[in-house]
Parts: C-alpha cells; sequence; structure tokens
C-alpha cells in the first residue's frame, strides 16, 4: 500500500482488538482539522477511507478514547482514570510511504510505535 495511514489498537488486558474504542486523526497545524474518526471496527482497524488517501507531509494528532473505552467495557476506574484521552503525535516526511500506527493499550499504559504493515 502506497502512502496513507492505518491504526490498529489492542486491548492488552483482554488480549482482543479494542473494538468500539474511539479514535480521531487530526491535522496539527493551526486548522486542527478532523481527518478521520470514529469507532474501531471488530478488525481492530479505524475504518476511514480519508486514511487510505496521501498524507501531506507536516504533523498529526491520534486521538484514543482510553478511559471512555474501558468504562464501556465495565472496567473498574476510579472517577479521575490514569489515562482518559491519549494524544499521540507523529509527523509524516514522505507521503509516498504508508504509515501503520499499532496502539497497544491497558487502563494504565500505552505503546504506539511506527509499526510495518
Amino acid at each position: 500500500m502506497a502512502g496513507g495511514i492505518s491504526i490498529h489498537v489492542v486491548d492488552v488486558t483482554r488480549g482482543l482488538v479494542a473494538a468500539g474504542m474511539r479514535v480521531e486523526l487530526f491535522a496539527a497545524d493551526a486548522s486542527r482539522r478532523l481527518i478521520a474518526g470514529g469507532a474501531i471496527s471488530a478488525k481492530g482497524l479505524l475504518e476511514d477511507a480519508a486514511l487510505g488517501e496521501r498524507s501531506a507531509p507536516g504533523y498529526y494528532e491520534a486521538v484514543f478514547h482510553v478511559g471512555e473505552y474501558y468504562r464501556g467495557k465495565g472496567a473498574a476506574l476510579p472517577h479521575t482514570p490514569f489515562l482518559d484521552v491519549v494524544t499521540y503525535r507523529f509527523g509524516i516526511a514522505d507521503p509516498g510511504q504508508h504509515y501503520h500506527l499499532p496502539f497497544k493499550c491497558t487502563p494504565w499504559g500505552y505503546s504506539c510505535f511506527r509499526g510495518g504493515a
């Protein structure tokens, strides 16, 4: 796949994809324009057609609604959860490359990196 962004989310506490977690992708510039958003699918992906398009060079922010997701799954979280909304800022230097973002999380920690999908 040439160009574009893919976002894959795994709930490590359950060993499953985080189906239903709300995720948005914004341009991290003065416009803070929403590029894509929705709930993670049963495949573990944010399935938004806009993600398949070439992205301009620059900075982007992926926003993961971790606290909301775990509350919806019945996790016993304190009133003020350790992780609520996680924002991951990353840069795209070469719009011809594909940028895959695996996000792995628990209510207490997360990992996000550029993967090789």
